[in-house]
């Protein structure tokens, strides 16, 4: 019987119909949907310090710790899972008839299921439709997605996508939620009797718990490396090693370390893997001596600390305890991150006014500033003693954290150009406009971060260094840097020297043995009400930056940044150790010929030294304090309409304001008021002398002085003093028109007058007159 005659027709319509199929299948494979599990899974937060260690891990919401995937296979890992699990993985399509094959004669041979055929990508499917019955219509559905996975994800996803899925015991799924929880390290780093045990654990997941065939589990793993070493995958060397590690115990205990910035960072960044800057041994010890000071501090009413540390060569963070909380941890916050929270700033921004100051050529490290009591519209600053110097060095001030001199030096610089410049150094928190905050904004009146000033001082050490002042990373991510300079090179090491010489009092006999051992610049601050306690500091590596109070904002009596903080601050530096002070950039600084008495330039008239000012600064000030005086043979002053020029003896003089030399002589004994006019110079003084030699201290130029009523009804009375330039001057108050009497020495005076405004006049006995405008509030 002969066959058909085969058409080109017939041919056509015989090999188009499995074309036809094959397209079929091609576009099933393409649109029909994936399971939604393959790309929603819920991770666990995995938090790593800048070498990879673990420093703090969050379990999953469905419980599981199950970490994000790695990016890909570790060989040794890859190797023993391919040759435990499917070793033609990379022939197959995702179904092998092979191990299908294979499968089916050894269940026929043994009379029950003794082997599934299932390869790799038909176990990742069966796991991403949760572990369904071991049933044929099942096999079949995984067999489908197998080949669904094949077609949508390389060979190189699909391993990695069974890896981060597979149970490792318990609640534990996924290669790298595995490799920490049982060997405290990344998958990566894995040897190759812990690859060969993670590569056969998911088949027997139970069996890694103590006391449940464990021996079983080494025998399985033992049999893995075996075979690993007659592939020719592992030297016998590396086979003889492997072999005789053991198995780990149960899940080790994931470390606690930087809490709260990982729960910071991962509300920032939106991310499960946080690879960080810090270090995690330093964070562990920094963390314990927190903790050990806030059991201390609590016993004082102080409940919650929190410490950042920078290396500012790097401009990366090392360490950082958002809050160490003793006490009860609803009411004081436990579990808020406050170093990255907003905190009344105390003194702290006082470094930062005296840098762009030195900057702005406004003034040197020795000008002297006016320490004086004062007013300006109703806000009269005191320093921390209570106590007034009448002028002080610059640097002085800032290392005695002098208040008085700061607000005037604000007054000056200009509280908006002062704003502006410290939210262009990085503070984010001045929310408000620089009107609102007027003065106060030196004095804690503003709100700042303790991780960002902490950062504005690293990268002022750094600027004080010569390198450029950078970001600072908590992250380990490619940031592009645009931050501008903070202070130049000069004025930013200059700031450094000043903070150098900082010691409080509550911590001189502790920072005398820091100064032998090390230098350290650092700042104390404590805000209004004594509810933020400061210390930052910085040594020639690092910057320390910590705040202690309490986190519901309860004051504490014996709360200061000095007492509190600076000890916190300084055994951190003691856990640090000594790093070299950086050395003056030379090439950055102006030498000045400065007075010795007040560290202004030079003008001829005064006793000089050499000093430093940042080279762009301009500074101009010739000294206003020297006055090239004459006198006659008895020391008494004169000019040349009542003495003869060829009997005068010239000297010249350091003179303060009147107000300033009062409360300045008091602790410079050596300081020599202007002699007296000789009686018959006294007329042409008068027209030669443009200053009065007296001032009014108190009240304040533009005080208003409220005046009580007393007990017994009567009005109360208010005490003015004024000061004179000489010795046993007599002065005669006047108040508007009316003649209150005269003092000598001594110069004080009770005042009783009507609400409004008033003219207070002073003459004194050699005629010079001062005149002041008050106002009297109603009584």
């Amino acid at each position: 019987m002969s066959m058909p005659h085969l058409t080109k027709k017939t041919a056509l319509r015989w090999f188009s119909i499995p074309a036809l199929g094959l397209l079929l299948l091609a576009a099933l494979l393409h649109y029909w949907p994936l399971p939604e599990r393959l790309t929603s899974m819920p991770y666990a937060t995995l938090m790593l310090d800048r070498e990879g260690r673990l420093l703090n891990a969050r379990i999953a919401s469905d419980q599981q710790w199950r970490f994000v995937p790695v990016a890909k296979l570790p060989p040794k890992y890859q190797q023993a899972l391919l040759s435990f699990e499917d070793q033609r993985f990379f022939a197959h399509p995702g179904i092998d008839p092979l191990a299908i094959g294979r499968a089916l004669w050894l269940n026929l041979e043994a009379g029950r299921v003794v082997s599934g055929g299932s390869t790799l990508t038909m176990q990742l499917a069966r796991l991403l439709r949760e572990d369904p019955p071991r049933t044929l219509p099942e096999k079949a559905r995984e067999a489908w997605l197998a080949l669904q996975l094949e077609w949508h994800l390389s060979k190189e996803d699909v391993l990695v996508q069974y890896a981060s899925r597979a149970p490792f015991g318990g609640n534990i799924v996924g290669l790298r939620a595995a490799s920490w929880r049982y060997f405290g390290r990344e998958p990566a780093a894995l040897s190759w009797a812990e690859a060969a045990l993670l590569a056969v654990l998911p088949n027997a997941p139970s069996w890694i718990h103590p006391g449940r065939n464990r021996d079983r589990l080494r025998a399985k793993r033992d049999r893995l490396l075996q075979a690993l070493h007659d592939s020719g995958a592992m030297e016998l060397r590396d086979l003889q090693l492997a072999l005789l590690e053991p198995l780990p115990a149960a899940p080790a205990p994931l470390p606690r370390l930087a809490s709260h910035l990982m729960q910071t960072l991962e509300q920032q960044q939106h991310s499960k893997l946080l690879r960080t800057t810090l270090d995690a041994d330093l964070q562990r010890r920094v963390q314990s001596l927190a903790a050990q000071h806030g059991q201390r501090l609590s016993r004082e009413g102080v409940h919650n600390v929190a410490v950042v540390v920078i290396d500012h060569r790097e401009g990366e963070t090392r360490a950082y305890v958002g809050n160490t909380t003793e006490g009860d941890p609803q009411e004081y916050g436990a579990a808020v991150d406050i170093a990255s929270a907003a905190r009344s700033t105390g003194s702290v921004l006082k470094p930062l006014l005296y840098g762009l100051m030195l900057d702005g050529g406004l003034l040197l490290p020795d000008t002297l500033v006016a320490d004086l009591p004062t007013n300006y519209a109703g806000f009269s600053p005191e320093n921390y003693d209570h106590a007034y110097r009448g002028a002080v060095p610059a640097h002085q001030a800032l290392s005695q954290s002098l208040n008085i001199p700061a607000v005037r030096m604000l007054r000056e610089y200009g509280i908006g150009r002062f704003h502006s410049e410290l939210q262009r150094m990085g503070m984010s928190t001045l929310f408000r406009r620089a009107e609102d905050y007027g003065l106060t904004l030196i004095l804690g009146g503003a709100e700042g971060r303790l991780d960002e000033l902490t950062g504005i001082y690293a990268r002022l050490m750094r600027a004080a260094t010569g390198l450029t002042p950078g970001t600072i990373r908590t992250l380990q991510q490619d940031e592009e840097d645009n931050s501008p300079l903070m202070l130049s090179p000069g004025a930013a090491w200059l700031t450094q020297q000043a903070l150098r010489e900082v010691a409080r009092p509550g911590t001189a006999r502790q920072w005398r043995q820091f100064s032998s051992s090390q230098p350290i610049a650092w700042k104390t601050g404590t805000s209004y009400g004594l509810r933020d306690a400061w210390a930052i500091g910085s040594n020639g590596r690092y910057t320390v930056g910590v705040w202690a109070g309490n986190g519901n904002g309860e004051p504490a009596p014996s709360l200061g940044g000095a007492a509190t903080a600076a000890p916190v601050m300084l055994d951190v530096f003691s856990l640090l150790g000594p790093s070299p002070w950086p050395a003056a950039p030379l090439d950055e600084l102006n030498t000045v010929q400065v007075c010795v008495d007040d560290g202004y330039l030079a003008g001829g008239q005064c006793q000089t030294r050499t000093g430093y000012a940042p080279r762009l600064s301009h500074f101009q000030s010739v000294t206003p304090h020297h006055l090239r005086i004459h006198l006659d043979a008895n020391g008494q002053r004169v000019h040349g309409n009542c003495e003869a020029v060829a009997n005068m003896q010239h000297r010249d003089w350091f003179v303060l304001p009147p107000a300033q030399a009062w409360f300045y002589q008091r602790q410079h004994p050596d300081y020599r008021p202007l002699p007296a006019w000789r009686e018959d110079c006294v007329a042409g003084a008068l027209a030669l002398q443009s200053e009065p030699p007296m001032a009014i201290v108190y009240p304040h130029v533009g005080s208003e002085i409220y005046i009580p009523t007393e007990l017994d009804g009567r009005a109360g009375r208010a005490i003015f003093r004024a000061v004179h330039q000489r010795k046993g001057a007599r002065l005669y108050w006047h108040l508007d028109a009316e003649f209150l009497g005269e003092t000598r020495h001594f110069h004080e005076r009770t005042i009783l007058a009507e609400p409004g405004w008033h003219t207070l006049t002073l003459v004194d006995d050699q005629g010079f007159r001062l005149r002041q405008r008050i106002r009297i509030l109603g009584r």
